[in-house]
């Protein structure tokens, strides 16, 4: 069995002028109000567009919704809902997912019951990222790493189609992987020791990753990739608290974004809490100007949707109030927030609490109305994507 998939040339030269264009770019996002294909259609009021920006985690596997699932995605009208097998911060399972067929109408549940279109995210990477895992009836997956180190198209689009259908066939419609940071540090305790990288070679990780996004397409699967500028360097994990890239990253990082944006495969790009103070001397990424705005959107051209890293990680809540991390979170071009109540404190206002704030800072003028707009317009851009290729099966 074969497969035809487009050759991937890397280009240095792209990867060297977003690093020089951190400098010598200037900053510039236009505004827009929220808008739909019918120009008679009045825009959603505020607090629907803040809250479509936001992504939760709840407790309970249902398959009935609780009053906090009905709360989320009926009352506040939330733009998503992050499943996970596990809670971390009791130490229990299951959390969201025990069977196949609880989750598919756990899913069903939550899309009936939704205000809106909703976007459901789940972290299946393959390996020891997997949250449909084979005990509840989910076929077995392999590592990144292992299908990186084979380096075989064909092993790759095996293990990626079938990740592509067991998050279809629970209604599950966006996937947060594959990662796409290379694997530069071995020994980095969230990345290389898991095996969540396919290679330290940007040529195997982009081919990969494109095998990958073909196959969540064609499954009708949004495609997210992480840790954008890259995490694969880091000595420390970012769940834990402050984690500090300035002496390990490199440029060739940004080098699987680049291609794979240039290449048209790309919908959607998380961000990572890691600090680097060559490009930002104050902010880790995901809560930088001049890393998101200035490399992402203006020097790599993305002009899709950019998704945080948990905001209830170590590396945010240590540092920042929830106040200045929303602000700088979307100033610095973050669409789609996530707050995963999975770390170390769950609660379970927490999407009250951020809209709240954010419709704060809009009406005394410290977030700009149409800053909220661009985030909502490329939102439902993405959620037409899934309509699309959902037509097209």
């Amino acid at each position: 069995m074969s497969h035809s998939y487009p050759k991937i040339n890397i280009r240095l030269p792209e990867i060297k002028k977003a690093f020089i264009a951190l400098f010598i770019i200037p900053i510039c996002i236009s505004g827009s109000q929220a808008c739909s294909d019918d120009p008679t259609e009045q825009p959603p009021d505020l607090r629907t567009q803040i809250a479509r920006m936001l992504m939760v985690g709840v407790r309970g596997t249902g398959p009935e919704l609780n009053e906090e699932m009905k709360m989320l995605v009926s009352d506040l009208g939330v733009g998503g809902i992050i499943l996970y097998e596990y809670d971390a911060i009791s130490g229990t399972r299951p959390r969201n997912i025990s069977s196949f067929e609880q989750v598919k109408q756990l899913v069903t549940n939550l899309r009936e019951a939704s205000r809106q279109p909703l976007l459901i995210g789940i972290d299946q990477e393959g390996g020891k990222v997997s949250r449909l895992k084979p005990q509840y009836g989910f076929p077995p997956t392999v590592t990144a790493q292992y299908l990186g180190a084979l380096n075989n198209p064909d092993s790759t689009a095996f293990y990626a189609s079938r990740t592509a259908e067991m998050v279809k066939s629970t209604g599950i419609n966006f996937n947060f992987a594959p990662v796409v940071d290379l694997n530069t540090n071995p020994e980095c305790p969230v990345i290389g020791k898991l095996g969540r990288s396919f290679s330290a070679n940007p040529d195997v990780v982009v081919n990969c990753a494109s095998i990958f996004y073909t196959h969540q397409k064609n499954a009708g699967i949004l495609t997210t990739y992480k840790h954008f500028p890259g995490h694969g360097s880091s000595t420390t994990d970012s769940h834990a608290g402050f984690t500090d890239v300035t002496q390990t990253w490199k440029p060739i990082e940004l080098e699987p974004y680049s291609q794979l944006i240039a290449n048209g495969l790309c919908d959607a790009i998380m961000t990572a809490h890691v600090y680097n103070a060559h490009l930002d001397s104050v902010f880790p990424a995901t809560l930088s100007k001049k890393v998101l705005t200035r490399i992402l959107r203006d020097s790599l051209h993305f002009n899709g949707v950019i998704v945080s890293d948990d905001m209830m990680m170590g590396a945010i809540t240590q540092n920042w109030s929830l106040e200045t991390a929303l602000l700088k979170a979307i100033d610095a071009g973050v669409d789609l927030l996530i707050f995963s109540n999975n770390v170390s404190v769950y609660n379970p206002q927490i999407a009250r609490q951020a809209i709240d704030l954010v419709e704060k800072m809009v009406t005394d003028g410290t977030i700009p109305p149409a800053r909220i707009a661009e985030s909502y317009n490329r939102l439902t851009a993405l959620q037409r994507k899934i309509e699309t290729r959902s037509n097209l099966e």
